[in-house]
Formats: structure tokens, C-alpha cells, sequence
């Protein structure tokens, strides 16, 4: 059975950062093609970031340069470094394996003065 858990999430001022980590459960994420999720409030869930299994990187045009997102094989943790962040980040993140149907619970993200 696989369990992804995200934690990391919170409030935070603008230009802050905070760091999300998503732990797999039943598989192996040096493996895997992972992704970071989004869903604000009263709009669709969208790409954030993703990494394959070969550890390349994609970003969303919105996050690039302010996100990173870096896999740690030994703890089987993906992470979502966030800098510079603005109100529109605000949401829940979410990481999944791509290509299955297998999603974290997700972590709120409030960026507000």
C-alpha cells in the first residue's frame, strides 16, 4: 500500500519561505516520477513542480526561481523549497506519484500579512 504524507505547511508573511515534505510509504521515490500540487480556493488543483526518477525538474511558470524541488533518497522525502513567497501561493500543496492515482493529504499554505 502506498501512503504519501506531506507536512511543512503554514502561515507565513509575505517573502517568507517555508519547506514542504512529502514522505512515501510502499515504494521507492529514487523510482519514481514525483509531482507538487496546488489547489487554491474555488480554483482547479494545478502542477506546481515535478521531478523523474532520473532527478530532472520542471517548474510552473509562475513558481520558477522561487521554487525548488530536491529528493532525499535515503529518508524517501521529496521536498518543495518555497522562497519569495506572495498571497497567490496561497493554497493546499499536495505531492503525488505521477502517472498512478496515489495523492498526499495535502498541507495548507496561507501566505498573508
Amino acid at each position: 500500500q502506498v501512503h504519501l504524507v506531506e507536512s511543512g505547511g503554514g502561515l507565513v508573511q509575505p517573502g517568507g519561505s517555508l519547506r514542504l515534505s512529502c514522505v512515501a510509504s510502499g515504494i521507492i521515490f529514487g523510482d519514481k516520477d514525483m509531482g507538487w500540487y496546488r489547489q487554491a480556493p474555488g480554483k482547479q488543483r494545478e502542477l506546481v513542480a515535478t521531478m523523474s526518477s532520473g532527478g530532472a525538474t520542471n517548474y510552473a511558470d509562475s513558481v520558477k526561481g522561487r521554487f525548488t524541488v530536491s529528493r532525499d533518497k535515503a529518508k524517501n522525502t521529496v521536498y518543495l523549497q518555497m522562497n519569495s513567497l506572495n498571497p497567490e501561493d496561497t493554497a493546499v500543496y499536495y505531492c503525488k506519484l505521477l502517472n498512478s492515482n496515489y495523492w498526499g493529504q495535502g498541507t495548507q499554505v496561507t501566505v498573508s500579512s
